[in-house]
């Protein structure tokens, strides 16, 4: 089988992400808005071409003066950055429909190259005959690497941030 092109059905997927808060709690959120370009063959993924983008304004921490704050300068500086970017450069199979992307990551004007665990969780037609294809995504990475150091030290010992930002991805996509 040839790679083809899928296109990601936003609305049956979703790109999150969890953060310590006060190193006692753990703050979760999603982002609206992306995009990704992908061409695969399902039959070997590690041979696929993945490309992201997140539109950091999407950001919906279910509360939106908290929002409001990580859009300005102290945080993502959406106005200077507008997006988080994925570009995949190695994709190695490390199990039964288990595999390790790795592609350079671009945030507040760094690049980095980023490691994350994706799952393929399968494929097949929908009811009206689309080709469908399921992945699961996990991973991490440290704001700070990213020029992201917004903190406040905390009383009690500790930061009000943890630099830990995990990833929780679940795409469908169409052929």
């Amino acid at each position: 089988m040839a790679k083809a092109k899928w296109t990601v059905d936003t609305t049956h997927s979703s790109i999150d992400f969890t953060i310590r808060h006060m190193m006692i709690a753990k703050v979760k959120g999603t982002f609206h808005t992306f995009e990704a370009e992908i061409e695969a063959d399902t039959d070997d993924l590690t041979s696929a071409d993945v490309h992201f983008s997140i539109d950091l304004s999407s950001i919906d921490t279910r509360n939106s003066d908290r929002d409001a704050h990580l859009r300005t300068a102290d945080f993502f500086d959406v106005e200077q950055f507008p997006l988080l970017t994925f570009k995949s450069s190695q994709i190695v199979k490390t199990g039964e429909g288990e595999y390790d992307v790795t592609g350079d990551v671009t945030l507040h004007g760094v690049t980095r190259s980023e490691t994350f665990a994706v799952t393929f969780e399968g494929s097949g037609k929908d009811p009206w005959g689309n080709e469908k294809a399921g992945f699961s995504g996990q991973g991490s990475f440290k704001r700070s690497d990213y020029g992201l150091t917004y903190n406040a030290a905390l009383e009690t010992g500790g930061v009000l941030i943890a630099d830990e930002v995990k990833i929780s991805i679940e795409i469908e996509a169409s052929k």
